[in-house]
């Protein structure tokens, strides 16, 4: 299985910068089996079935962006942070410029807050904030700026109406550096008609990761190994996915992120509590053990989120649904359009 078998020509106009507004005003692609119809996000409430069940990845995004000082006598040189996790003590962060920051050394990023270079490796750092639980929270709301994702921020620079434009309207617990994307089509409006029709809906939590947007470097794609991201099943969401199962209904992560838990969740064939760091690599000739369908937005050539999906539906399927979606002008990645893959029963 090669690299290239995943790649494909995106038209740089069709990636977007900007969301649908309203959220359910985006696109959606209906792929259903081997049919293909051209939808709307709003339509979902005549698609979803009562009994259906939607997995929701309730993690939150952190304003993970800093742009900082740091005073060396007179020298006063500009620091530019992506946060990428939590650490034992501070953060794991990427720093530029990484070369000419040292141990000890502080970088101040607003009259609030500021941290200390605890640790300092080849490619990232740790630091040390001078705030912690909600004061550091309330600090990094007012100086950070929302980690849009590379494909975005070559074209603009982060705002205001990213703060809320890319975040989930069930966004609960802190920690993301990127957006369960698909999760950002829905209002709350769509989510309570849903409701009112039968259609469940599950919460549970990945902190999605700066290493969502790493490409793939090697050619023989199962030879990959994918970064790891804290998640958590609770076990009252295993049971309320287990039931959905047991009584027919359809089990629709919202998201790859959602998809990716519940199946690390599920490793012996039946859904689990479960807490912990994820790595799984879902590719062609991958057994899902209990997504019955998949709601997401349209990926990256060459990425693994693209193998993901065409572990689902196939890879022909695949490359006929993306020709489709090419040719009718669907917006692409975490601002773009959805799609609504169900394989075949």
């Amino acid at each position: 299985m090669k690299l290239s078998d995943f790649d494909f020509d995106l038209p740089e106009s069709l990636i977007a910068t900007r969301p649908a507004r309203p959220r359910t005003a985006a696109r959606l692609l209906l792929a259903e089996g081997d049919t293909i119809r051209d939808l709307h996000v709003r339509d979902l409430l005549d698609i979803f079935r009562p009994g259906d069940r939607l997995v929701l990845n309730n993690t939150k995004v952190i304003p993970a962006r800093l742009s900082g000082t740091r005073c060396r006598g007179d020298a006063v040189a500009r620091v530019e942070v992506t946060l990428l996790e939590p650490a034992a003590q501070g953060w794991r962060a990427l720093a530029k410029p990484l070369r000419k920051l040292k141990p000890g050394e502080e970088i101040r990023f607003s009259p609030d807050l500021s941290a200390t270079v605890a640790e300092k490796g080849d490619t990232d750092l740790r630091l040390v904030f001078n705030l912690t639980g909600e004061d550091f929270d309330t600090a990094l709301a007012q100086a950070g700026a929302m980690p849009l994702p590379p494909y975005i921020a070559a074209k603009r620079a982060p705002d205001a109406q990213d703060h809320k434009d890319y975040q989930t309207v069930f966004a609960r617990h802190a920690g993301a550096v990127a957006a369960p994307t698909a999760s950002l089509h829905f209002d709350r409006e769509l989510l309570a008609a849903l409701a009112a029709k039968g259609i469940g809906f599950t919460e549970v939590t990945l902190h999605v990761g700066a290493g969502t947007f790493l490409p793939v470097k090697v050619e023989d794609v199962t030879t990959h190994r994918m970064h790891a991201e804290w998640g958590e099943v609770t076990e009252q969401a295993a049971a309320e996915i287990a039931a959905t199962k047991a009584a027919g209904g359809r089990v629709i992560p919202v998201g790859t992120t959602a998809l990716r838990l519940i199946e690390s969740a599920a490793a012996d064939g039946q859904i689990r509590p479960w807490r912990g760091k994820t790595d799984i690599f879902i590719y062609p000739g991958y057994r899902f053990r209990v997504a019955d369908a998949l709601m997401t937005n349209f990926h990256l050539p060459k990425s693994t989120l693209l193998m993901l999906v065409s572990a689902l539906m196939g890879p022909d399927r695949i490359r006929r649904i993306y020709d489709h979606a090419l040719h009718e002008g669907y917006r692409f990645f975490s601002y773009g359009d959805a799609s609504l893959l169900i394989p075949k029963g």
